[in-house]
Protein backbone atom coordinates (compact mmCIF):
# COMPACT_ATOMS: atom_id res chain seq x y z
CA UNK A 1 0.00 0.00 0.00
CA UNK A 2 1.32 3.72 -0.87
CA UNK A 3 0.16 6.75 1.37
CA UNK A 4 0.23 10.25 -0.48
CA UNK A 5 -1.17 13.44 0.09
CA UNK A 6 -2.67 14.16 -3.32
CA UNK A 7 -3.53 11.65 -6.06
CA UNK A 8 -4.08 13.28 -9.48
CA UNK A 9 -6.30 11.35 -12.12
CA UNK A 10 -5.45 12.55 -15.18
CA UNK A 11 -2.40 13.63 -16.98
CA UNK A 12 -3.71 15.87 -19.25
CA UNK A 13 -3.14 19.85 -19.48
CA UNK A 14 -4.97 20.41 -15.81
CA UNK A 15 -3.70 17.22 -14.26
CA UNK A 16 0.19 17.83 -14.55
CA UNK A 17 0.08 21.61 -14.11
CA UNK A 18 -1.84 20.69 -10.69
CA UNK A 19 0.52 17.82 -9.70
CA UNK A 20 4.12 19.67 -10.57
CA UNK A 21 2.59 22.93 -8.41
CA UNK A 22 1.20 21.08 -5.69
CA UNK A 23 4.53 18.91 -5.55
CA UNK A 24 6.23 22.04 -5.78
CA UNK A 25 4.88 23.40 -2.27
CA UNK A 26 6.11 20.25 -0.59
CA UNK A 27 3.07 17.67 -1.09
CA UNK A 28 3.85 14.21 -1.60
CA UNK A 29 2.12 13.62 -5.02
CA UNK A 30 0.89 10.83 -7.21
CA UNK A 31 -0.50 11.27 -10.64
CA UNK A 32 -1.96 8.34 -12.56
CA UNK A 33 -3.51 8.24 -15.78
CA UNK A 34 -4.61 5.11 -18.11
CA UNK A 35 -3.11 6.08 -20.96
CA UNK A 36 0.52 4.79 -22.24
CA UNK A 37 1.18 8.85 -22.91
CA UNK A 38 0.94 12.13 -21.49
CA UNK A 39 -0.90 15.19 -22.49
CA UNK A 40 -2.27 13.56 -26.27
CA UNK A 41 -4.47 16.26 -26.41
CA UNK A 42 -2.18 18.92 -25.97
CA UNK A 43 0.25 17.39 -28.42
CA UNK A 44 -2.36 17.77 -31.63
CA UNK A 45 -3.96 20.93 -30.53
CA UNK A 46 -3.19 23.67 -32.14
CA UNK A 47 -1.58 21.98 -35.15
CA UNK A 48 0.93 20.52 -33.50
CA UNK A 49 1.73 24.09 -31.70
CA UNK A 50 -0.21 23.99 -29.04
CA UNK A 51 -3.03 27.39 -28.82
CA UNK A 52 -1.84 27.31 -25.10
CA UNK A 53 -3.80 30.29 -24.01
CA UNK A 54 -5.34 34.14 -25.13
CA UNK A 55 -4.04 36.76 -23.92
CA UNK A 56 -7.29 38.50 -23.83
CA UNK A 57 -8.84 35.95 -21.57
CA UNK A 58 -11.93 36.80 -19.48
CA UNK A 59 -15.53 35.31 -17.49
CA UNK A 60 -16.90 36.28 -21.00
CA UNK A 61 -14.79 33.82 -23.04
CA UNK A 62 -16.57 30.82 -21.08
CA UNK A 63 -20.42 28.79 -21.21
CA UNK A 64 -21.61 27.06 -17.94
CA UNK A 65 -24.85 26.98 -15.91
CA UNK A 66 -22.97 29.12 -13.03
CA UNK A 67 -21.35 31.85 -15.48
CA UNK A 68 -19.35 33.39 -12.97
CA UNK A 69 -17.74 30.18 -11.10
CA UNK A 70 -14.56 30.71 -13.91
CA UNK A 71 -13.62 34.40 -12.59
CA UNK A 72 -12.32 33.82 -9.13
CA UNK A 73 -9.67 31.29 -10.72
CA UNK A 74 -9.38 32.90 -13.95
CA UNK A 75 -8.20 35.87 -12.10
CA UNK A 76 -6.02 34.03 -9.42
CA UNK A 77 -3.57 32.58 -12.64
CA UNK A 78 -3.79 34.49 -15.74
CA UNK A 79 -2.40 34.01 -19.20
CA UNK A 80 0.75 36.54 -18.24
CA UNK A 81 1.38 33.97 -15.02
CA UNK A 82 1.67 31.32 -17.78
CA UNK A 83 4.03 33.18 -20.15
CA UNK A 84 6.29 33.80 -17.07
CA UNK A 85 6.19 29.96 -16.57
CA UNK A 86 6.94 29.27 -20.27
CA UNK A 87 9.54 31.81 -20.71
CA UNK A 88 11.61 30.79 -17.14
CA UNK A 89 11.81 27.35 -19.41
CA UNK A 90 12.96 29.05 -22.57
CA UNK A 91 9.96 28.48 -24.92
CA UNK A 92 9.49 30.68 -27.40
CA UNK A 93 5.89 31.59 -28.80
CA UNK A 94 4.01 33.85 -31.00
CA UNK A 95 0.92 35.62 -31.36
CA UNK A 96 -1.75 34.69 -33.99
CA UNK A 97 -5.32 35.64 -34.42
CA UNK A 98 -7.46 37.73 -31.82
CA UNK A 99 -4.87 37.42 -28.91
CA UNK A 100 -3.82 33.57 -29.61
CA UNK A 101 -0.73 32.16 -28.17
CA UNK A 102 1.20 29.38 -29.58
CA UNK A 103 4.14 27.47 -29.34
CA UNK A 104 7.19 28.64 -32.02
CA UNK A 105 8.55 25.56 -31.88
CA UNK A 106 6.27 22.10 -30.88
CA UNK A 107 3.53 21.14 -28.54
CA UNK A 108 6.33 19.03 -27.21
CA UNK A 109 7.49 22.17 -25.57
CA UNK A 110 5.15 22.44 -23.20
CA UNK A 111 4.34 19.09 -22.20
CA UNK A 112 7.88 18.86 -21.35
CA UNK A 113 7.74 21.38 -19.68
CA UNK A 114 4.68 20.40 -17.57
CA UNK A 115 6.60 17.58 -16.66
CA UNK A 116 9.76 18.94 -15.74
CA UNK A 117 7.55 21.02 -12.91
CA UNK A 118 6.54 17.36 -12.26
CA UNK A 119 10.29 16.10 -11.50
CA UNK A 120 11.13 19.28 -9.20
CA UNK A 121 8.18 18.74 -7.51
CA UNK A 122 8.98 15.24 -6.93
CA UNK A 123 5.78 13.64 -8.32
CA UNK A 124 5.51 9.92 -8.76
CA UNK A 125 3.72 9.60 -12.34
CA UNK A 126 2.32 5.90 -12.82
CA UNK A 127 1.29 5.32 -16.39
CA UNK A 128 -0.78 3.57 -17.73
CA UNK A 129 -2.21 2.62 -14.68
CA UNK A 130 -6.12 2.45 -14.41
CA UNK A 131 -8.24 2.70 -11.28
CA UNK A 132 -10.90 0.33 -10.73
CA UNK A 133 -12.47 1.64 -7.76
CA UNK A 134 -12.01 4.38 -5.16
CA UNK A 135 -13.79 4.47 -1.82
CA UNK A 136 -14.34 7.12 1.12
CA UNK A 137 -12.77 6.58 4.45
CA UNK A 138 -13.72 7.30 7.99
CA UNK A 139 -11.45 10.30 8.34
CA UNK A 140 -11.73 10.37 12.07
CA UNK A 141 -10.75 6.96 12.44
CA UNK A 142 -8.11 6.84 9.89
CA UNK A 143 -6.59 10.68 9.62
CA UNK A 144 -4.93 11.61 6.57
CA UNK A 145 -6.52 8.50 4.62
CA UNK A 146 -9.91 10.05 3.14
CA UNK A 147 -9.38 7.89 -0.16
CA UNK A 148 -8.58 4.25 -1.27
CA UNK A 149 -7.95 3.69 -4.49
CA UNK A 150 -7.58 0.27 -6.21
CA UNK A 151 -5.58 0.32 -9.03
CA UNK A 152 -3.78 -2.00 -11.82
CA UNK A 153 -0.15 -1.33 -9.45
CA UNK A 154 -1.67 -1.78 -6.57
CA UNK A 155 -3.78 -0.19 -3.24
CA UNK A 156 -3.32 3.46 -3.01
CA UNK A 157 -4.58 5.91 0.26
CA UNK A 158 -4.46 9.39 -0.28
CA UNK A 159 -5.40 12.38 2.25
CA UNK A 160 -7.04 14.26 -0.75
CA UNK A 161 -8.05 13.18 -4.73
CA UNK A 162 -8.10 15.40 -7.69
CA UNK A 163 -10.09 14.64 -10.49
CA UNK A 164 -9.10 15.96 -14.20
CA UNK A 165 -9.81 13.31 -16.73
CA UNK A 166 -11.49 15.79 -19.09
CA UNK A 167 -14.42 14.97 -21.38
CA UNK A 168 -15.41 12.40 -23.84
CA UNK A 169 -13.89 14.78 -26.69
CA UNK A 170 -11.42 12.40 -29.33
CA UNK A 171 -11.93 8.97 -28.15
CA UNK A 172 -9.19 7.77 -30.20
CA UNK A 173 -6.23 9.12 -27.76
CA UNK A 174 -8.29 7.76 -24.43
CA UNK A 175 -11.15 10.51 -23.47
CA UNK A 176 -13.52 8.97 -21.43
CA UNK A 177 -16.09 10.14 -18.81
CA UNK A 178 -14.78 8.32 -15.35
CA UNK A 179 -14.45 11.95 -13.87
CA UNK A 180 -18.37 12.80 -14.52
CA UNK A 181 -19.21 9.33 -13.42
CA UNK A 182 -17.10 8.92 -10.83
CA UNK A 183 -19.16 12.72 -9.44
CA UNK A 184 -22.23 10.95 -10.29
CA UNK A 185 -21.43 8.17 -7.77
CA UNK A 186 -20.75 10.75 -5.09
CA UNK A 187 -23.74 12.71 -5.54
CA UNK A 188 -22.70 14.94 -7.60
CA UNK A 189 -24.94 16.52 -10.18
CA UNK A 190 -23.34 16.29 -13.91
CA UNK A 191 -24.67 18.95 -16.59
CA UNK A 192 -25.24 17.10 -19.73
CA UNK A 193 -22.36 16.36 -21.69
CA UNK A 194 -22.46 17.64 -25.35
CA UNK A 195 -19.41 17.70 -27.92
CA UNK A 196 -18.15 21.28 -28.17
CA UNK A 197 -15.71 23.26 -30.59
CA UNK A 198 -17.61 21.02 -33.28
CA UNK A 199 -18.22 21.12 -36.90
CA UNK A 200 -22.00 20.82 -37.82
CA UNK A 201 -24.00 18.89 -40.01
CA UNK A 202 -27.00 18.60 -42.22
CA UNK A 203 -29.27 15.89 -43.79
CA UNK A 204 -28.24 14.55 -46.79
CA UNK A 205 -31.46 16.45 -48.20
CA UNK A 206 -30.60 19.49 -46.46
CA UNK A 207 -27.30 19.49 -48.07
CA UNK A 208 -27.17 18.54 -50.95
CA UNK A 209 -27.67 21.76 -53.03
CA UNK A 210 -24.88 22.83 -51.02
CA UNK A 211 -22.24 19.54 -51.57
CA UNK A 212 -20.72 21.23 -54.60
CA UNK A 213 -19.10 24.02 -52.40
CA UNK A 214 -17.37 22.25 -50.29
CA UNK A 215 -13.88 23.16 -49.39
CA UNK A 216 -14.94 26.85 -49.97
CA UNK A 217 -13.89 29.13 -46.81
CA UNK A 218 -15.01 32.65 -46.20
CA UNK A 219 -15.69 35.21 -43.59
CA UNK A 220 -18.76 35.65 -41.91
CA UNK A 221 -20.84 36.90 -38.90
CA UNK A 222 -22.62 33.98 -37.14
CA UNK A 223 -24.99 33.93 -34.31
CA UNK A 224 -27.81 31.51 -32.64
CA UNK A 225 -31.06 32.29 -31.81
CA UNK A 226 -31.96 33.35 -28.36
CA UNK A 227 -32.87 30.69 -26.71
CA UNK A 228 -30.59 28.02 -25.33
CA UNK A 229 -31.29 25.03 -23.35
CA UNK A 230 -31.03 24.95 -19.86
CA UNK A 231 -29.89 21.63 -18.08
CA UNK A 232 -32.72 19.24 -17.44
CA UNK A 233 -34.92 19.99 -20.07
CA UNK A 234 -35.78 23.84 -19.07
CA UNK A 235 -36.02 26.47 -21.49
CA UNK A 236 -34.15 30.09 -20.83
CA UNK A 237 -33.22 33.07 -22.50
CA UNK A 238 -29.82 33.84 -23.06
CA UNK A 239 -28.05 35.69 -25.95
CA UNK A 240 -25.23 33.93 -27.49
CA UNK A 241 -22.38 35.83 -28.90
CA UNK A 242 -22.31 37.16 -32.46
CA UNK A 243 -18.94 35.01 -33.94
CA UNK A 244 -17.37 36.99 -36.97
CA UNK A 245 -14.87 34.15 -38.29
CA UNK A 246 -14.03 32.34 -40.79
CA UNK A 247 -16.61 29.35 -42.01
CA UNK A 248 -15.99 26.34 -43.87
CA UNK A 249 -17.94 24.23 -46.15
CA UNK A 250 -17.72 20.78 -45.87
CA UNK A 251 -19.55 17.49 -47.77
CA UNK A 252 -21.36 16.85 -44.76
CA UNK A 253 -21.99 20.12 -43.41
CA UNK A 254 -20.04 23.90 -42.03
CA UNK A 255 -16.96 24.13 -40.14
CA UNK A 256 -14.45 26.84 -39.61
CA UNK A 257 -13.29 28.44 -36.68
CA UNK A 258 -17.08 30.61 -37.14
CA UNK A 259 -19.04 27.55 -36.38
CA UNK A 260 -16.42 25.89 -33.93
CA UNK A 261 -17.27 28.96 -31.60
CA UNK A 262 -21.39 29.14 -32.30
CA UNK A 263 -21.40 25.24 -31.82
CA UNK A 264 -20.85 25.38 -28.36
CA UNK A 265 -23.99 27.91 -27.76
CA UNK A 266 -26.14 25.47 -30.22
CA UNK A 267 -28.80 23.26 -29.24
CA UNK A 268 -30.76 21.01 -31.02
CA UNK A 269 -33.04 22.17 -32.94
CA UNK A 270 -31.90 25.76 -33.25
CA UNK A 271 -31.32 28.06 -36.06
CA UNK A 272 -28.27 29.68 -37.07
CA UNK A 273 -27.79 33.12 -39.03
CA UNK A 274 -25.22 33.57 -40.85
CA UNK A 275 -24.15 36.97 -42.58
CA UNK A 276 -22.07 35.51 -45.83
CA UNK A 277 -21.29 39.46 -46.48
CA UNK A 278 -20.92 41.70 -43.38
CA UNK A 279 -19.35 44.37 -44.56
CA UNK A 280 -21.79 44.73 -47.68
CA UNK A 281 -25.82 45.21 -47.37
CA UNK A 282 -26.87 43.56 -50.20
CA UNK A 283 -30.61 44.23 -50.66
CA UNK A 284 -29.47 48.22 -50.66
CA UNK A 285 -26.64 47.44 -53.22
CA UNK A 286 -29.01 45.76 -55.53
CA UNK A 287 -31.96 48.32 -55.21
CA UNK A 288 -29.22 51.50 -55.85
CA UNK A 289 -27.65 49.42 -58.80
CA UNK A 290 -30.99 48.95 -60.32
CA UNK A 291 -32.25 52.55 -61.10
CA UNK A 292 -31.15 52.80 -65.29
CA UNK A 293 -29.40 49.73 -65.26
CA UNK A 294 -29.29 47.74 -67.97
CA UNK A 295 -27.87 44.51 -66.69
CA UNK A 296 -28.58 41.25 -65.97
CA UNK A 297 -29.02 39.87 -62.42
CA UNK A 298 -26.35 37.73 -62.65
CA UNK A 299 -23.70 40.37 -63.57
CA UNK A 300 -24.86 42.86 -60.42
CA UNK A 301 -25.06 40.19 -58.18
CA UNK A 302 -21.33 39.64 -58.57
CA UNK A 303 -20.52 42.79 -58.56
CA UNK A 304 -22.51 43.55 -55.72
CA UNK A 305 -20.54 40.90 -53.95
CA UNK A 306 -17.34 41.93 -55.07
CA UNK A 307 -14.51 39.79 -53.58
CA UNK A 308 -16.64 39.10 -50.32
CA UNK A 309 -17.96 35.70 -51.58
CA UNK A 310 -15.80 33.48 -53.79
CA UNK A 311 -17.39 33.07 -57.02
CA UNK A 312 -18.53 29.42 -57.22
CA UNK A 313 -20.71 30.53 -54.03
CA UNK A 314 -21.83 33.35 -55.57
CA UNK A 315 -23.29 31.59 -58.95
CA UNK A 316 -24.06 28.51 -56.71
CA UNK A 317 -26.44 31.04 -54.14
CA UNK A 318 -28.05 33.09 -56.81
CA UNK A 319 -29.21 29.63 -58.68
CA UNK A 320 -30.27 28.07 -55.42
CA UNK A 321 -32.30 31.15 -55.00
CA UNK A 322 -33.71 31.61 -58.66
CA UNK A 323 -34.70 28.01 -57.90
CA UNK A 324 -37.57 29.09 -55.37
CA UNK A 325 -38.03 32.28 -56.61
CA UNK A 326 -39.23 32.14 -60.24
CA UNK A 327 -38.87 35.94 -60.49
CA UNK A 328 -34.94 35.68 -59.79
CA UNK A 329 -33.88 34.25 -63.40
CA UNK A 330 -30.05 34.70 -63.34
CA UNK A 331 -30.94 36.35 -67.37
CA UNK A 332 -33.83 38.73 -65.59
CA UNK A 333 -32.92 42.31 -66.14
CA UNK A 334 -31.94 43.65 -62.67
CA UNK A 335 -34.07 47.36 -63.99
CA UNK A 336 -37.51 44.80 -64.23
CA UNK A 337 -37.68 42.85 -60.68
CA UNK A 338 -39.16 44.36 -57.97
CA UNK A 339 -37.68 46.07 -54.87
CA UNK A 340 -39.25 43.05 -52.88
CA UNK A 341 -37.51 40.35 -54.69
CA UNK A 342 -33.82 41.99 -54.71
CA UNK A 343 -34.98 42.59 -50.68
CA UNK A 344 -35.17 38.89 -50.50
CA UNK A 345 -32.28 37.65 -52.19
CA UNK A 346 -30.02 39.95 -49.96
CA UNK A 347 -31.46 38.60 -47.20
CA UNK A 348 -30.55 35.09 -48.33
CA UNK A 349 -27.00 36.00 -47.91
CA UNK A 350 -27.07 38.75 -44.87
CA UNK A 351 -29.34 36.87 -42.61
CA UNK A 352 -29.34 33.10 -43.88
CA UNK A 353 -31.14 31.11 -41.51
CA UNK A 354 -30.52 27.05 -41.54
CA UNK A 355 -31.01 24.75 -38.75
CA UNK A 356 -28.23 22.08 -38.62
CA UNK A 357 -29.43 18.52 -37.93
CA UNK A 358 -26.17 17.42 -35.31
CA UNK A 359 -22.84 18.25 -35.00
CA UNK A 360 -20.32 15.32 -36.16
CA UNK A 361 -19.62 14.80 -32.33
CA UNK A 362 -16.79 13.81 -30.19
CA UNK A 363 -14.36 12.57 -32.69
CA UNK A 364 -13.67 15.96 -34.08
CA UNK A 365 -15.28 17.66 -31.14
CA UNK A 366 -11.88 19.85 -29.46
CA UNK A 367 -13.92 20.15 -26.34
CA UNK A 368 -17.24 18.26 -24.11
CA UNK A 369 -19.59 20.72 -22.71
CA UNK A 370 -21.47 20.10 -19.28
CA UNK A 371 -19.96 17.94 -16.23
CA UNK A 372 -19.94 18.52 -13.27
CA UNK A 373 -22.42 21.37 -11.97
CA UNK A 374 -20.14 24.19 -10.59
CA UNK A 375 -22.57 25.31 -7.89
CA UNK A 376 -21.14 22.27 -6.13
CA UNK A 377 -17.97 23.31 -6.49
CA UNK A 378 -15.70 25.95 -4.61
CA UNK A 379 -15.11 28.86 -7.13
CA UNK A 380 -11.88 29.21 -4.46
CA UNK A 381 -10.35 26.08 -4.89
CA UNK A 382 -12.47 23.44 -6.86
CA UNK A 383 -13.13 21.27 -4.21
CA UNK A 384 -16.38 19.29 -3.40
CA UNK A 385 -19.21 20.79 -1.20
CA UNK A 386 -20.38 17.12 -0.94
CA UNK A 387 -17.07 15.35 -0.53
CA UNK A 388 -14.32 16.77 1.54
CA UNK A 389 -10.96 16.51 -0.23
CA UNK A 390 -12.28 15.50 -3.61
CA UNK A 391 -11.34 18.27 -5.91
CA UNK A 392 -12.74 18.38 -9.11
CA UNK A 393 -10.37 20.81 -12.30
CA UNK A 394 -10.16 21.16 -16.09
CA UNK A 395 -12.40 20.06 -18.94
CA UNK A 396 -14.31 17.85 -16.11
CA UNK A 397 -15.89 20.84 -14.65
CA UNK A 398 -19.25 22.42 -16.48
CA UNK A 399 -16.71 25.31 -18.01
CA UNK A 400 -16.36 25.39 -21.11
CA UNK A 401 -14.32 28.44 -23.08
CA UNK A 402 -14.17 29.57 -26.72
CA UNK A 403 -11.59 28.76 -29.64
CA UNK A 404 -8.40 30.20 -29.28
CA UNK A 405 -6.53 28.68 -26.09
CA UNK A 406 -9.27 29.66 -23.41
CA UNK A 407 -10.12 25.80 -22.71
CA UNK A 408 -6.31 25.34 -22.23
CA UNK A 409 -6.15 28.68 -19.67
CA UNK A 410 -9.21 27.05 -17.88
CA UNK A 411 -7.05 23.89 -17.51
CA UNK A 412 -4.26 26.10 -15.86
CA UNK A 413 -6.12 28.45 -14.12
CA UNK A 414 -8.22 25.78 -12.35
CA UNK A 415 -5.31 23.72 -11.80
CA UNK A 416 -3.07 26.11 -9.76
CA UNK A 417 -6.48 27.29 -7.62
CA UNK A 418 -7.12 23.66 -6.57
CA UNK A 419 -3.03 23.04 -6.00
CA UNK A 420 -2.86 26.14 -3.92
CA UNK A 421 -5.92 24.89 -1.26
CA UNK A 422 -3.55 21.08 -1.36
CA UNK A 423 -2.63 20.08 2.48
CA UNK A 424 -0.53 17.76 3.59
CA UNK A 425 -1.87 14.40 5.17
CA UNK A 426 -2.13 15.23 9.07
CA UNK A 427 0.76 13.68 11.53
Amino acid sequence: MSKFDVVVIGAGAAGLFCAGAAGQRGLKVLLLDHAPKVAEKIRISGGGRCNFTNREVSPANFISENAHFCRSALAGYTPQHFIALMESHGIAWHEKHKGQLFCDRSSGDIIEMLIKECDVGGVVRQQPCGVQAIRCTDATTQPGHRFELDTSNGLVHAHQLVIATGGLSIPKIGATDFGQRLAAQWGHTIVPLRPALVPLTFTAEQWAPLVPLAGISLQVEVSASLQNTAAGGKRKKTEPPLFLEDLLFTHRGLSGPAILQISTYWHAGQALTINLTPTIDLASSLKQAKTGSRKQLSTQWGQSLGDAVPQRLAQTWLTQQSNTNTALRTDALLAELKDKDLEALGRSANAWSITPSGTEGYAKAEVTAGGVDTRELSSQTMESKRVPGLFFIGEVVDVTGWLGGYNFQWAWSSAMACARALTPQPD
